[in-house]
């Protein structure tokens, strides 16, 4: 399959992904490789090999670590990722936002700074979905 430059991350095939639900609560730090999609609220950080999605509902405080970042929900804390960094609409960030490539929807809020690690400058996208 053709995984062109403009193909969003969620939009990859690939396999399950570890999902923390709405309702769920983890404490702690958090490691391991895959897909992870959490809808529910962490309180720690995280160094994943994988892609890491905080769905709408999704409410992270403290640092994540991961391949790639996928951001719906709310995060208070620093994000780092290797690749690609998506900030939905419906995002809300508090920290330091670091990647190689950093997509920005419009309507999302960022507090605080972003530094790209690659050659590109931060990118804007009007997200065509109305569910996530």
């Amino acid at each position: 399959m053709n995984d062109s430059k403009s193909r969003r991350l969620r939009d990859r095939p690939s396999g399950p992904a570890t999902l923390i639900s709405e309702g769920c609560k983890i404490a702690g730090v958090i490691t391991g490789a895959g897909d992870f999609l959490i809808s529910g609220e962490v309180d720690g950080d995280c160094d994943l090999a994988g892609t890491l999605t905080l769905a709408r509902n999704g409410l992270w405080s403290g640092t994540i670590k991961a391949s790639n970042v996928i951001v719906a929900g709310h995060v208070e804390g620093d994000i780092v990722a290797m690749g690609k960094v998506e900030i939905t609409s419906t995002a809300k960030i508090t920290g330091t936002v670091t990647g190689e490539a950093i997509a920005v929807a419009e309507g999302a809020i960022v507090e605080g700074v972003m530094r790209t690690t690659g050659q590109s400058e931060p990118q804007e996208f009007v997200e065509k979905r109305e569910r996530e």
